[in-house]
């Protein structure tokens, strides 16, 4: 545990009002298989030396894996099978996705792309994965050498192309791609929003996030409890608990719910200690928070134009295809707002 857990519970302003908080979280995020084929420089874990990764590795137990989904009686997380792994790296990946979509659960997929087989795509097709999300970030090989590791463009791009295919005129996955922007690339940013908007349903455009913060974050002029600690639970492979999904070195230490189950975790001191700090705004007992503004990244704009749903938030801009607008919906809108009418009219 970290040393601010230990710290006095005191009010400062004595009129604290706690924040609701649901009975089990709204996103579930699952590192299967903490394991990865690339070396991304900007990863907060696989962007680290090896021998500085060797203690976060693993593989997650299918029968405790399980056991967690099925506490999810009535409750249907969206559950992204990632947070620093490869999902298409677990070594049980079918049984693994099938559990989750035989539970009722919304399914999305962050994936490099570059060991999506004609036989994965069809599998993803055929269970309706809720959402694919190809992380890309160059329009260049050389670029995406900078920024990914490899120089793989075309296999990347083709994996995109072949799941599309495999999905044909169905309704699911919903098939975006993303640009994270950093020096390295940020001169293809245009050049990546060209090639790819209208050609996929949802193109991502985000900023980084290093040092413990997003440099690049608009942030308002006040701050407020971060959202994600009343929405999200970042659950590792052998089933430790964090506060976050940006805390890829396990700084934080919420609880196990392997051990203890997911709502006493949940509900657990840990993060009741770190909901109170938020919410009276006493961020130096929550040092991961501290300099982190993350919190500021949930407001956001929309504008209906040329065929597309642009929604802009200070983290991402998400351009959105008016006609492939259908698969976006419920709990993969991240408990925000639908889509405005006008974009549904648009679609019809």
């Amino acid at each position: 545990m970290t040393d601010w857990t230990k710290a006095e519970w005191v009010d400062p302003a004595h009129n604290w009002q706690p924040l609701p908080v649901p009975d089990l979280p709204d996103r579930l995020l699952v590192d299967f298989a903490t394991r990865c084929n690339l070396r991304c420089p900007m990863c907060p874990v696989w962007g680290l030396e090896d021998e500085q990764i060797e203690p976060f590795k693993g593989y997650m137990n299918l029968d405790a894996a399980r056991k967690m989904l099925d506490e999810f009686t009535d409750k249907k997380p969206m559950v992204a099978p990632s947070i620093y792994g490869e999902p298409l790296l677990i070594p049980n990946m079918r049984e693994v996705l099938s559990a989750v979509k035989s539970r009722g659960m919304a399914l999305a997929l962050n994936t490099n792309g570059l060991t999506l087989t004609e036989s994965i795509a069809n599998f993803f097709c055929d269970i309706e994965v809720d959402s694919v999300m190809f992380s890309i970030d160059a329009t260049t090989k050389e670029t995406l050498k900078k920024v990914r590791s490899v120089d793989k463009l075309e296999k990347i791009e083709s994996a995109v192309f072949r799941l599309m295919k495999a999905r044909g005129n169905r309704e699911y996955p919903r098939i975006g791609v993303s640009f994270t922007r950093q020096d390295d690339n940020r001169h293809e940013e245009n050049e990546f929003i060209k090639r790819w908007v209208g050609v996929v349903d949802v193109v991502r455009m985000g900023i980084v996030f290093e040092d413990g913060r997003f440099p690049e974050m608009a942030e308002p002029p006040k701050r407020v409890a971060c959202p994600v600690i009343y929405k999200t639970l970042p659950v590792h492979h052998d089933g430790s608990v964090r506060m976050c999904c940006l805390d890829g070195i396990r700084q934080t230490d919420m609880g196990n719910v392997f051990k203890d189950g997911v709502r006493a975790v949940w509900h657990g001191e840990e993060f009741a200690k770190a909901r109170y700090y938020h919410e009276t705004g006493q961020w130096d007992k929550v040092p991961f928070c501290k300099p982190c503004n993350g919190w500021a990244q949930y407001e956001y704009e929309e504008e209906v134009r040329d065929g597309l749903l642009i929604r802009r938030s200070p983290e991402y801009t998400y351009y959105n295809t008016i006609n492939r607008i259908g698969n976006w919906k419920g709990v993969l809108l991240g408990g925000h707002k639908p889509p405005p009418a006008e974009a549904h009219a648009d679609a019809a």
